[in-house]
Order: structure tokens, then sequence, then C-alpha cells
């Protein structure tokens, strides 16, 4: 990474950055690790579990300080809505962190620099990275400088929490055969495990989901259904 990118990720982070190397391995896919074979160099699937822990308790503690009057399931709910494999990459997206990544040549060529997975997981770890380097409060100003939009939008609106529940009822209003989830696949290791979820109605395909439970998964391909069914059943 060229010293200036590198002195412009860290202002954008908020972090000036005392072990450089960290911030690189925040942002290196393990495709670029496996296509150079620099046994010197570490890909940023450690600091990507690290930062999934860091963005959860952050996002709980803002959330229970911020909006007291919600119970535990409303805010186990918020939190799902805003820590999710789609968020994540959107805020990604926002603050253009595909450009920073080393990619092998495949992940570039099959445009790595905007999948929602890689830049979900690169942005987790980098969380992770301000977190070890700068401090927990360093952190803590970085995820809710970007996290606040999107928390304000969960809670403020008048958006169901419970989507299963609201693809349900849609399926009854228009005569339809209810929902049915399935798990069209299962990436990752054990301890990061991501699912992936497909919504089936009347056996076509309605919604497609992913994340760190199946629980999660289920509630955003429930969510796209939603709009789906909508749609085609407007007038």
């Amino acid at each position: 990474m060229l010293e200036d990118k590198l002195a412009n990720l860290q202002k954008m982070l908020g972090c000036a950055f005392h072990n450089t190397n960290l911030l690189i391995e925040s942002v290196t896919h393990k495709s670029y690790i496996n296509e150079k074979k620099n046994k010197n160099r570490k890909d940023n699937e450690i600091l990507e579990f690290m930062g999934d822990a860091v963005l959860n308790l952050i996002i709980s503690e803002y959330l229970i300080k911020s909006y007291p009057h919600l119970v535990e399931g409303e805010l186990s709910k918020i939190r799902s809505m805003v820590v999710n494999e789609l968020t994540l990459a959107d805020i990604a997206r926002k603050i253009d962190l595909g450009s920073y990544l080393y990619l092998g040549s495949g992940e570039e060529q099959s445009g790595g620099r905007n999948k929602n997975s890689i830049l979900a997981n690169a942005l987790e770890a980098v969380i992770a990275a301000v977190y070890s380097d700068c401090g927990l409060n360093e952190a803590a100003s970085f995820i809710i400088r970007n996290f606040d939009d999107i928390i304000k939008i969960s809670t403020e609106s008048k958006v169901s929490f419970d989507f299963k529940t609201e693809v349900q009822e849609l399926c009854q209003r228009y005569k339809l055969p209810l929902p049915v989830y399935k798990v069209s696949g299962e990436k990752g290791p054990e301890h990061e495990k991501v699912f992936e979820i497909e919504l089936l109605i009347d056996s076509k395909a309605f919604g497609r989901g992913s994340g760190r439970s199946k629980k999660e998964a289920e509630q955003i391909a429930a969510e796209e259904a939603i709009k789906k069914l909508k749609m085609q059943n407007a007038k």
C-alpha cells in the first residue's frame, strides 16, 4: 500500500496507528496471501473474528444507553438489523474500504472489491485493528460515527422488527402457501460460520439472506421477500 493511501485510511478511521502492519493485515484478504505465498504477511480472518465481538459490544452498549425504554428482545432485534453482512458491506462501500484491500488476482477479476462478504469481513477486521492499536474509545467513535444513521432508522422508523411474521401475514393475505426457509449453504470455520438461507414460496425463491446465525439469515431473506411480494401485488 502506498504511503499516502495508508495515511488516508488512517485519517478516515480517525486513528494514527503505531503499528501500521496491523492496519495492513486488516485489509489483506486470504486470496492475496495464498497467491503471494508471503509467510511474513497475515490475512484478516483473525482480526475479523475479534472485530465482530468489538462491534457487537459497542452497538449493544450504545443501544442500551440511547434507548433505555426498549426491552431485551427489541434491542436484540435492532442489533441484528444493524450488525449483519448487508449493512456492514454498505458501510464499507460508503467509506470506500474496497479500494484499500489487498486481493489475489482471481478475486480482483471477479469483482472482489464489491462483494458483500469480503467488504463486511474487512470492515470487522479494520474495527479490530483500530481497537487493538488505538483503543476502545477510538473504535467506538468510528463505529458510532458510521452506524448511527442505520441505528436511528432501525429504531425510530415504522419498519417491522419481525420480518418473518410479516412475510407470513402477507402470504395469508395474498392466499399463497406459507414461506419455507431452506439452508442453501454454509461457509467459514466453525467459530465464525456464515449461513445462507433461501426463502421459498410455492417452491419459488422470493428471498435470500446470509448471517452469522440461521435466524439472522432468515430475517434478511424475509425482508427481501416482503419487498417482492408487495411489488407483485401492488395495484
